[in-house]
């Protein structure tokens, strides 16, 4: 999942991120995947939890869409949750996420040849208008997320997986007759693959997944007054600066295993500057004493978590890797290991603000959390050090590519991204690259770094990754091969076929031979094609206001909780 970021430079999540078995256990650190298909409403409540009062959350990057078809970035993910229910959902016990049913009553079966999954419907379900939930809800909107034409932003492994997934483009186009979804009553929904996909329970996690009645789509424009299942819905949306939420009457709790309605309202604001906006938010002033600041927390602002003040930041575990991508297309093999040796990470990381609390420096491209991830070096990827201009200068003459331009997108209205930018053109054009950086709106940022066919030829989107579900299986298979330049998904735009047998050979694998070979995988990718330098791994250290109860992090997404929190009496 593309995940938000650096600053407001645009990614996906992220994104973000998740999980048979029916406990937690770990390899070398990482979450294993676990289930628990007995699990039922109404959630545990969390201690000290009182009700009433509005939550305002803060922060600099903007959400590209609210349409539930189109989410993969972790922040809209981590906010849907409020409004959206789904098939499946995670429930974070003791820090460890757990796959339980939402809005089905079980985990799927699947079928002895592994290409059919039924799942059993919860039945009375309604929506914030009282208007029941049926099956053929779910199937219109899987229908519709092959509409990619129309939601281009959206998740794409039913594109690799589903039945007829080559031929049919979504009710748009290709009208309703799609074989891969049955629903042979109004609680029951059938899902056909064209080839075995073992984690699709834990696809079923995603706003892809949560049900839309054919007649109240309105493509686009759905985002405006979407149909909610969830504890809340829309008051109003005002698309790149604010969304507020009220509560849902219709939600029933009983049903939810996950969610909870402490609070009345809602008011999430994007776009302020983020370090004034923690600063606000350590304050405590008026309403941001019940406010929450989701951007990692900047190093220029950890000095003040002093005293009291000290309980206000919210640390917690993140299964995200950054990068910066460079463009296989556009940028030669040796000019990518050129820029590799020019980097300036110490710089990058003082600029960004990154700090301990905030990020570990990243040398692969699975991070810590992710079963498979293993500890390697290729040279000049560490995500540390001050570069070596002079190095890589010489490398561009040797390769006869001295004054090669590289060019990217970033926010001119956002500081942090103008200095990043700044710095990066600093210690580039000192190796004797050209640079040409193009300045837009932070509101758009993701709109130009996802458009593939645009004017740069490095830092597009997802500028992060965190994990669907912890295996490298929701990682190479959605960023490297060939589809995935298609999908709008790839890390280096890389399209080889040779690549994508590799990657479909592991996929093929049983599960539990994966790892390793995913770890091997990795390696072999960044020796090979050099498609991103590893930036950092990510970890969740946000600041919350002092009247903020039940605040923890989700270590699936790498951001808070929502569906938990309180307002302090």
């Amino acid at each position: 999942m593309a995940v938000i970021g650096l600053a407001a430079c645009g990614t996906p999540s992220s994104n973000a991120k998740d999980v048979g078995g029916s406990s937690s256990n770990t390899i070398a650190g990482a979450q294993q995947k676990a289930t628990d298909e007995s699990a039922k409403g109404p959630a545990k409540d969390i201690a000290g939890a009182k009700k009433g009062g509005t939550m305002t959350v803060y922060a600099e990057s903007t959400p590209s869409t609210f349409d539930p078809t189109n989410i993969y970035y972790t922040d809209g993910n981590q906010i849907a949750k409020l409004a959206f229910r789904t098939l499946t959902q995670f429930d974070i016990r003791d820090g460890k996420p757990v796959l339980v049913p939402d809005l089905a009553e079980d985990l799927g079966k699947v079928s002895a040849d592994k290409l059919t999954w039924t799942f059993k419907l919860k039945k009375g379900i309604k929506y914030q208008d009282g208007t029941p939930v049926k099956a053929a809800d779910f199937a219109y909107a899987i229908k519709r997320s092959f509409a990619h034409d129309v939601f281009d932003a959206g998740p794409t492994y039913q594109l690799s997986y589903f039945k007829d997934a080559d031929t049919y483009k979504g009710p748009y186009a290709s009208g309703q007759d799609y074989k891969g979804v049955e629903t042979p009553d109004d609680s029951t929904l059938v899902i056909h693959l064209k080839t075995p996909f073992p984690d699709l329970p834990y696809y079923g996690t995603f706003p892809m997944f949560t049900p839309i009645p054919q007649a109240k789509d309105t493509k686009q424009s759905y985002e405006q007054h979407p149909m909610t299942t969830g504890p809340y819905m829309w008051q109003s949306y005002n698309p790149g600066a604010e969304l507020k939420l009220v509560k849902n009457p219709n939600w029933d709790p009983n049903t939810d295993p996950v969610r909870h309605q402490y609070v009345d309202a809602w008011d999430f604001k994007w776009g302020g500057d983020a370090i004034k906006s923690q600063q606000q938010v350590l304050a405590s002033q008026g309403p941001d004493a019940a406010a929450v600041e989701y951007d990692n927390i900047d190093a220029s602002v950890v000095p003040q978590l002093t005293g009291d003040k000290k309980a206000q930041l919210i640390q917690g575990a993140s299964p995200c890797t950054i990068v910066e991508q460079m463009d296989t297309r556009k940028i030669p093999l040796e000019v990518r290991k050129a820029i590799a040796v020019a980097y300036n990470w110490d710089e990058m990381n003082k600029v960004a603000g990154n700090t301990s609390l905030t990020t570990e420096p990243a040398s692969s491209i699975l991070p810590p959390a992710v079963p498979g991830y293993t500890k390697f070096t290729v040279p000049g990827l560490t995500g540390t050090g001050q570069g070596d201009p002079a190095k890589a200068k010489q490398m561009l003459q040797a390769a006869g590519k001295l004054g090669f331009q590289l060019s990217w997108y970033y926010s001119n209205d956002s500081q942090t991204s103008s200095q990043l930018t700044q710095a990066r053109t600093k210690f580039l054009e000192a190796a004797g690259f050209t640079v040409k950086p193009i300045g837009v709106p932070k509101a758009q940022i993701r709109k130009y770094t996802g458009n593939y066919s645009g004017a740069a030829n490095m830092l597009w989107s997802p500028r992060g990754w965190c994990s669907d579900w912890p295996s490298g299986s929701s990682w190479f298979p959605v960023l490297f091969k060939s589809q995935s330049v298609k999908d709008q998904n790839s890390i280096g735009m890389l399209q080889d076929p040779a690549l994508d047998k590799k990657i479909d050979d592991v996929s093929a694998l049983p599960l539990d031979q994966q790892a390793a070979k995913w770890g091997e995988l990795d390696k072999y990718i960044l020796e090979t094609y050099l498609p991103a330098l590893p930036f950092y791994y990510d970890k969740m250290a946000i600041v919350v206001g002092n009247k903020v109860g039940g605040a923890v992090g989700d270590p699936t997404q790498g951001l808070p909780i929502f569906t938990q929190m309180f307002v302090k009496s």
